[in-house]
């Protein structure tokens, strides 16, 4: 009994000896996996969008860098203290004067808001067929998904001009076939942007579907239909709202990247094309108007960011009237 009692009271004092260094440990791995996003974002977002936006405010000049440079700690803390004194908005005020930012943002935003609907109506089929499927061929299927990222992603968008050109393949198949009788003009289109933006990122909306899906209680689609639920009344009242949380990811996760789009654009929309990706490039790297380029970039950046933050706050409040 004694050296029982004396077990069970140093075994207390033992153990908590022990698991102090394992406490700080799991305490170091949990405080490290929560800084390392916040490190990358730091480092590659953070840092680089602040530099963008001090070349935005600063003036073009013909040296290299083309612009003055503002904010400079070369010539001490009163030299970096005197260059706000040289900061401007003249870029910013510049874009709002000329029609040709403008309307490439509202195209991209159309183009980008269209693709991402056309990718969300290819994609969903493809999603719950996947999700539906035999638990053995999922990965099969996954994998075909994932397959065309094993691609240049410029490679596919060139061999879609072999495809849509007057005298390329799909063309070819039509006349082939009767179903035409004079070569389609695909490419250099709107159309041709639409399939390419569709095409390329399909995968980014299938993932985050599949995912939801592949989680849904289907026994609540089998108790609607023992009520009398017609299938297409069971599917929008209960199989798309539990998706939603992937539909909205999908649909993120392809109407952001669309926006800034510059090389589907260029190679299958041809020169004509308006878009803001392509505008930024222009200014970039043709007029070599850096400070005007930067400018483009930081509202484009807004433009995305803000409503993303928007919506998540939104969406936080809703979950927290709902506990």
């Amino acid at each position: 009994m004694s050296n029982a009692a004396i077990t069970a009271t140093s075994t207390p004092a033992t153990n908590a000896g022990r698991s102090l260094p394992a406490r700080l440990g799991a305490a170091f791995v949990g405080r490290l996996v929560i800084i390392i996003p916040y490190v990358w974002l730091l480092f590659f977002f953070l840092i680089p969008f602040i530099i963008v936006f001090k070349i935005s405010l600063s003036q073009t000049a013909i040296a290299m860098p083309p612009y003055t440079p503002v904010l400079d700690f070369r010539d001490g803390i009163s030299g970096f203290f005197a260059g706000f004194g040289a900061l401007s908005f003249d870029n910013y005020t510049w874009l709002t004067q000329d029609a040709l930012y403008f309307n490439a943002y509202v195209t991209s935003v159309i183009i980008a808001a269209i693709s991402t609907v056309l990718t969300l109506i290819v994609g969903y089929p493809i999603a719950y067929g996947m999700a539906r499927a035999p638990a053995t061929i999922r990965p099969t299927l996954l994998m075909l998904v994932i397959l065309p990222f094993w691609t240049s992603f410029l490679i596919r968008v060139y061999a879609w001009i072999g495809i849509l050109k007057p005298e390329g393949l799909l063309n070819q198949l039509l006349l082939a076939t009767g179903v035409i009788s004079q070569p389609l003009i695909i490419l250099n289109t709107y159309t041709a942007i639409f399939i390419g933006i569709v095409y390329s990122y399909l995968p980014f909306m299938v993932l985050p579907l599949y995912s939801s899906l592949e989680k849904m209680d289907y026994s609540l689609i089998e108790a609607a239909k023992d009520l009398g639920c017609p299938p297409t009344s069971a599917f929008w009242k209960i199989t798309f709202p539990l998706s939603l949380p992937g539909v909205i990811a999908g649909c993120l996760l392809v109407f952001i990247p669309a926006v800034g789009e510059f090389v589907i654009p260029d190679l299958l929309g041809g020169s004509q094309t308006l878009m803001i990706g392509k505008t930024l490039w222009n200014e970039f790297f043709a007029n070599r108007d850096w400070p005007v380029s930067s400018a483009v970039a930081v509202i484009l950046l807004l433009l995305l960011t803000v409503p993303i933050m928007l919506f998540q706050q939104a969406q936080a409040r809703a979950q927290e009237q709902d506990k």
